[in-house]
């Protein structure tokens, strides 16, 4: 049976939430899928919320439209939790992830989700302590790769270090979605 999953990045404007859909997206087609990958937003300014959508198919994809039915919600900034519906949509199986330092448990009771697994992980602890600044795309990009199965933990990294020409921050990239994977606690 062909597997596909959408996903559905919340951020803001400058967090790099679309660059995580496109790594993840040139990760699937570095394992043979087929995807898409793109933003959604207007003129926003710098750190206004937006939304990003990642398709990975194992057929080709004929939809061309956004994700409203996400099987997977990723949140980087957890600010928008309190502006944002992150969940709406989001299947009665599906994925949370946020970017938190509260626990699973709490995010739950919090959000009052009850079919949905919640992922939860300090992601902007992790890039202040590994890149000494808080954009935490890779490291959210990492804590989805473990929570749900998307594609490998080597397909990410194979794409980070081409993303990044510098080898040092591809290296520190790469320490940041393995600290998030190995960190990332659920339900």
């Amino acid at each position: 049976m062909s597997q596909f999953r959408e996903i559905r990045w919340h951020g803001r404007g400058g967090q790099g939430a679309w660059t995580a859909s496109e790594l993840l997206a040139k990760a699937a087609i570095l394992e043979g899928r087929h995807v898409q990958s793109f933003p959604e937003f207007g003129p926003e300014r710098m750190g206004a919320p937006l939304a990003s959508f990642t398709r990975i198919s194992d057929e080709s994809i004929r939809l061309h439209c956004s994700i409203y039915n996400p099987d997977v919600a990723v949140v980087l900034d957890p600010t928008l939790l309190k502006t944002v519906k992150v969940t709406k949509g989001l299947a009665e199986d599906g994925i949370l992830v946020v970017n938190t330092q509260e626990s699973p448990q709490e995010l739950r009771k919090k959000l009052d989700i009850t079919s949905q697994k919640v992922w939860t992980v300090p992601a902007t602890d992790i890039a202040i302590k590994i890149l000494n600044v808080p954009i935490t795309n890779t490291a959210m990009l990492g804590a989805a790769t473990r929570a749900a199965s998307l594609v490998s933990l080597e397909s990410i990294e194979k794409v980070v270090r081409k993303r990044f020409t510098k080898e040092e921050l591809a290296e520190r990239n790469v320490a940041v979605i393995r600290e998030a994977y190995k960190e990332v606690r659920a339900t």
